[in-house]
C-alpha cells in the first residue's frame, strides 16, 4: 500500500552527501512496511533525516533521554473518520545510522531502509516493549526488509537491540 502523503524532510547535509537516493529508499521502504503490515486505507507519514543534535534534543525533550538515538517515532491521534489518516511523525539521525551501519557491517541504505520500516511500524501501534511484541514486530519487519532485498537485521544480535527470547 502507498502512503497517500510521504512528506521527507531533510535538515542534514550528511544526508544528501551520503546519497541521492535518500527520500526513493524512504519512499520504498515506507510503501513496503504499510503494505506488510496490511494497512488500510490513505494515511500520511512525514520523515525527519536530520542530525545527531537535531535528535539528541528530541531524544531528551519526549524520552528523558539527553542522547540521539537512531529512529524515534510519534504517532499521530486522528479525529475519528479522518482522511487520509495521519499516521505520524518519523525522525532518523544520520550520525547514530551511519555509525551503526558500519559497525554492523550493512550499507546505509539498508539500514535506513531497516529505521523506516521499523518507524512506520511504531506508527501503526507495533511494539518491542516485551519479548512477545518483540518477536512479533521483528519478525515482520524481517519479512517486509526480505521483500526489499535485505538481510535479516536480527541475524547477528546488536547490543541492546535485540530481544531476549
Amino acid at each position: 500500500m502507498k502512503p497517500s502523503t510521504l512528506d521527507i524532510i531533510i535538515d542534514s547535509p550528511a544526508w544528501t552527501k551520503a546519497s541521492r537516493n535518500v527520500r526513493a529508499i524512504c519512499r520504498r521502504a515506507a510503501t513496503a512496511a504499510l503494505t506488510g503490515a496490511k494497512s488500510k486505507g490513505p494515511v500520511e507519514v512525514n520523515v525527519l533525516l536530520t542530525s545527531d543534535n537535531v535528535m539528541r534534543k528530541l531524544n531528551a525533550t519526549f524520552r528523558g533521554k539527553d542522547k540521539p538515538t537512531n529512529v524515534l517515532s510519534f504517532p499521530a491521534e486522528n479525529p475519528p473518520g479522518a482522511k487520509p489518516r495521519v499516521l505520524g511523525d518519523i525522525a532518523i539521525a544520520y550520525g547514530v545510522t551511519a555509525r551503526e551501519a558500519k559497525a554492523e557491517n550493512k550499507t546505509l541504505s539498508a539500514h535506513l531502509s531497516h529505521l523506516v520500516v521499523h518507524g512506520v511500524l511504531h506508527l501503526l501501534s507495533y511494539d518491542h516493549e516485551d519479548d512477545k511484541d518483540a518477536l512479533m514486530m521483528e519478525t515482520l519487519e524481517t519479512k517486509i526488509l526480505a521483500q526489499l532485498g535485505i538481510a535479516d537485521p536480527y541475524a547477528v544480535p546488536a547490543p541492546k537491540r535485540r530481544a531476549k527470547l
